[in-house]
């Protein structure tokens, strides 16, 4: 099927499909949950922690199900072996040296012997990739990943302790406000590696300077108190299997069985297992791909229910339940892990998350989408995004530009500015302030002031080509696995909302869009790189929105955004575009993931419901420009 059999009528019913496709994953409360990608990293960090919670445990029936779970986990990571030796972080990803490792390193703790080729093949991928300086390279001086890596690594016996670099424990003990200070070597959400890899290093390394080494030792009992006090009441720190799974094999290490943190630990990656003997990345995504959903299908799609409920059920229904359940999931207390103050979202719903500034402009957005352009916002409504726009403003950088967790922690990943969650902020904000009422003088001008700031960062910070990379997605086969046009789509779709479509930043980045989509119609990382539903569906809803916004403001007309690209070739690569994943839609093909999304520390994952969504957004967008 090609592009020229495809009629606009066809795009049409390729965007009532998605959307259909979209609205039928919602689970039974109505909102959506997803599915992550398995890993191969999470599968062999759990594996690594239960064959030393097994070694460990007195109770037998503790150990024959423990050693269930590290015999399904060693099966399921044989049978995903690349063929050069090597894992990749997920099913779809090509091998690196991180995952590689650390699953070799289960391999050679396993007293079988039919492991025999898989260690034999996996330590020849990890001689001619480098072995521990591999390691030590990928990552720089950035130590989050690095040192965790290394002392699994050393635990199983094929790393020397010498090799694994000292993490400073006792600085969890100084008082959380002058941790941004003290310059943490891993960055914000690693706190509990920190404090238990850091523990057990010492406990085979010791240090060398008498003094450190009686403060290290002084330093055990209380930072393992704020260990405990950071733990979610189910044991899965971040709701992450690696992370959780580094502090438990850490803790063992130490022989600590019977801590309460160590016991947690165990519990949650137990819990957390598949069918199939794997563990995923995280254990869900609700809270982002419910918002992601939202704010793609946008209000006249978001209020009807589900086809296979009865017709009796109001259209109402659903969008109050997603719009009460978003307000239940802000937090309204201070966060005791990052002890950032209330107002923002995290990305789940479950205890372990973390409230960041991705997941909070994107719940405000939600919030903001599910209602009509005449709606009247609740009291509930009204404070839960004020509050939520305050945390904004609070979290922002000296920069301008906005972090993930913590304001002013430093230049490590997560930490230091980004420009995807920039473009996110710069929206919510703007649209809050468009459609919500009653806003004080003294807020809106500090809105306003944080804005211009943040337009400047994003000025600052874009590359001479026009691009903007992201924090949170990448591409592996593109060169330092980097993605300019995920950066770029969302930058662009952020600038159009807020009226700066017409400078000269934004302007020059729609050309490279325009001047990167590939001959097929779609988009992939740049240029001459295998085109995907997710790359596709973004460049195309940033590309629909400069044609055509239609930014609806009581009492205004509907805003055109300009573009200094003549509007033919515009509006042929978006229509381009909206032919490519038609025939996607077509052909049953639009489900496909595609690994672009970097979990923390840049692990690659995918997310079942991405192409759907992506795919949604931007086909709506389309019809929109389009009015049709």
């Amino acid at each position: 099927m090609t592009q020229t059999s495809i009629s606009h009528a066809d795009i049409l019913e390729a965007s009532d499909r998605v959307n259909a496709l979209l609205l039928s994953k919602r689970n039974e409360h109505g909102w959506w949950t997803g599915r992550l990608s398995t890993s191969a990293l999470s599968t062999a960090t759990a594996v690594m922690a239960l064959h030393q919670a097994v070694a460990a445990t007195k109770d037998e029936t503790q150990e024959q199900r423990w050693q269930k779970l590290v015999d399904g986990g060693l099966k399921w990571l044989a049978e995903h072996q690349n063929s050069d030796g090597g894992w990749g972080d997920t099913v779809l990803s090509i091998s690196n040296i991180s995952t590689t490792m650390l699953a070799h390193a289960v391999f050679r703790v396993s007293v079988a012997a039919e492991w025999s080729v898989v260690i034999q093949s996996s330590a020849a991928y990890i001689a001619k990739a480098g072995g521990v300086e591999a390691v030590i390279k990928r990552y720089g001086q950035d130590r989050t990943f690095s040192v965790p890596i290394l002392t699994h690594c050393a635990l199983a016996g094929i790393v020397d302790w010498k090799n694994v670099i000292p993490l400073p424990f006792e600085l969890a003990c100084v008082p959380h406000r002058l941790y941004a200070a003290v310059r943490m070597p891993v960055v914000s959400y690693a706190l509990p590696a920190l404090i238990a890899i850091g523990q057990v290093i010492f406990k085979h390394q010791g240090h060398w300077n008498p003094v450190l080494r009686f403060i290290r030792r002084k330093a055990i009992a209380p930072s393992l108190r704020v260990l405990e006090s950071i733990q979610p009441p189910h044991g899965g720190f971040l709701e992450a299997t690696p992370l959780t799974s580094f502090v438990c094999m850490s803790l063992l290490g130490c022989n600590l069985f019977d801590h309460l943190v160590t016991q947690r630990c165990l519990q949650f990656i137990e819990a957390s297992v598949r069918e199939d003997g794997s563990w995923p990345i995280d254990t869900n995504l609700t809270t982002w791909v419910t918002t992601l959903s939202v704010n793609a299908l946008g209000a006249r799609q978001g209020v009807s229910p589900p086809s296979d409920q009865k017709q009796t059920r109001s259209a109402e229904v659903v969008p109050l339940a997603i719009r009460d359940w978003l307000l239940g999931q802000q937090y309204r207390q201070i966060h005791p892990y990052t002890h950032v103050a209330p107002g923002g979202w995290s990305w789940t719903d479950l205890p372990g998350g973390v409230p960041d500034a991705d997941d909070t402009p994107g719940a405000m957005l939600a919030l903001l989408n599910l209602h009509g352009q005449d709606d009247v916002f609740s009291p509930d409504e009204v404070s839960s995004l004020r509050a939520a726009a305050i945390w904004l403003l609070d979290l922002q950088n000296r920069d301008g530009g906005w972090p993930t967790f913590c304001r002013g922690w430093g230049t490590l990943p997560f930490d230091r500015s980004s420009c995807d969650l920039t473009a996110h902020a710069l929206s919510a904000l703007d649209l809050w302030l468009m459609r919500v009422p009653g806003t004080e003088s003294a807020l809106k001008m500090r809105s306003e002031r944080s804005m211009k700031r943040g337009v400047r960062f994003l000025r600052n910070v874009q590359r001479a080509d026009g691009t903007w990379l992201p924090l949170w997605f990448g591409h592996q086969f593109n060169e330092d696995d980097e993605n300019p046009l995920y950066g770029t789509s969302r930058v662009v779709r952020a600038l159009g909302t807020i009226g700066e479509e017409s400078s000269d930043c934004c302007q020059k980045a729609v050309r490279w869009i325009l001047d990167n989509q590939n001959n097929d119609g779609g988009w992939s990382a740049r240029r001459g790189l295998e085109s995907s539903v997710e790359e596709t569906g973004l460049a195309l809803e940033s590309l629909a929105l400069c044609k055509k916004w239609s930014h609806s403001v009581a009492g205004t007309a509907p805003r055109v955004l300009s573009t200094t690209v003549p509007d033919h070739f515009l509006s042929n690569a978006i229509d381009r575009a909206a032919w490519w994943l038609a025939i996607r839609v077509k052909a049953g093909t639009i489900e496909r993931p595609t690994p672009i999304g970097f979990y923390f520390a840049r692990l690659w994952y995918f997310e079942d419901l991405y192409p759907i969504i992506f795919a949604a957004a931007g086909l709506n967008r389309w019809r929109e420009s389009s009015n049709v």
